[in-house]
């Protein structure tokens, strides 16, 4: 193993400490592990909480600030946080308009952020959440019933925390973050593992020209593993697999992030951009807005994930509403 970093136990508390230093604009407490906004959210706000295991960089912490999150949970890598971060994140950013918990279904993370919402009404604060479930590779998986979470929780987190900053109430909120969450589908495909410092090995085996057909973002199985193929060819697996569960009428608007999943080149992700757009336009699909990057990563996972979610006139809006985070920013 080749990681650079001191030791596996301290893997967070370094990185944590690195994200202070790089981010004077987030207060960041290394010990709890809690990521907020500099002087927490504004008055009368609602207030967005998501966490959820380290290895996903940017997600969840590069997400926090205005016009995304609030507050963000790291765990342990691929672990869930605590209820205990999670009620501490509600306590920071509370200010009395309540909190919306974003939740990836992953059953760690739905347990725990289960019980932080009933901690924190103990104390006053009202809490709703919702549950991120985009993946159709599969419909249950190691950690999950049902369909993972995976990419739909950035567009969540981005059109559901424009909502919030334009004073949206917490119904309100949570609704456009479930509409948005029921618009959206993902699919990845791995050509080769990721490895934890923990574990300091692969966490599965492809041969020299396998790939995993449907990985999870945690290194989870997909549908099968295939021989590898030309980027063209890959997008239409992952299309076919996102239109079959969700069709697309000719005409209509959507929002596609084509993300690495911790070690595939920008080059390549351009390349296969390039192949969804020709995809989509075969389909007379538009594609209105787009994200290409690492956004929802699987450390040093080589592979890429295509996220389509159907947009509507609302959605597009709170999308191009200004953003200031590490990992997302625009307008003023």
């Amino acid at each position: 193993m080749k990681k650079l970093i001191n030791a596996p136990e301290r893997v967070l508390d370094d990185a944590l400490a690195g994200i202070a230093a790089a981010h004077p604009d987030l207060s960041v407490d290394v010990e709890g592990r809690v990521i907020t906004r500099a002087g927490g959210a504004g008055q009368g706000k609602v207030a967005l909480v998501s966490g959820g295991g380290s290895g996903h960089e940017p997600l969840h912490g590069g997400f926090v600030g205005t016009g995304m999150l609030d507050a963000a949970c790291p765990g342990e890598v691929f672990t869930s946080p605590v209820p205990d971060q999670m009620l501490t994140a509600a306590k920071a950013v509370d200010s009395g308009a309540g909190v919306l918990f974003v939740v990836k279904n992953y059953t760690g993370d739905r347990l725990n952020f289960r019980m932080a919402a009933e901690l924190a009404e103990d104390e006053g604060i009202t809490v709703e959440s919702v549950t991120v479930d985009d993946d159709v590779a599969v419909q249950d998986s190691t950690g999950t019933a049902g369909r993972r979470g995976t990419g739909a929780t950035v567009f969540v987190e981005k059109i559901a925390g424009a909502l919030a900053e334009q004073g949206g109430d917490l119904p309100s909120v949570a609704a456009m973050a479930n509409r948005v969450n029921a618009a959206t589908r993902s699919f990845a495909v791995a050509l080769s593992a990721c490895t934890t410092p923990e574990a300091g090995r692969p966490g599965f085996e492809l041969g020299a020209d396998e790939i995993e057909i449907g990985v999870g973002i945690h290194g989870e199985p997909g549908r099968r593993r295939e021989t590898i193929r030309s980027a063209r060819d890959t997008v239409a697996v992952c299309l076919d697999a996102i239109l079959a569960d969700q069709p697309l009428a000719a005409g209509e608007e959507t929002i596609v992030m084509v993300n690495g999943l911790g070690a595939t080149p920008l080059l390549e992700l351009y390349v296969v951009f390039n192949e969804v757009v020709a995809a989509l336009a075969a389909q007379n699909v538009t594609i209105a807005r787009n994200l290409v990057g690492n956004y929802v990563t699987s450390l040093d996972m080589a592979g890429v994930s295509i996220t389509v979610c159907r947009a509507d006139a609302e959605m597009l809006a709170l999308w191009d509403a200004p953003v200031n985070t590490p990992a997302l920013r625009w307008g003023s």
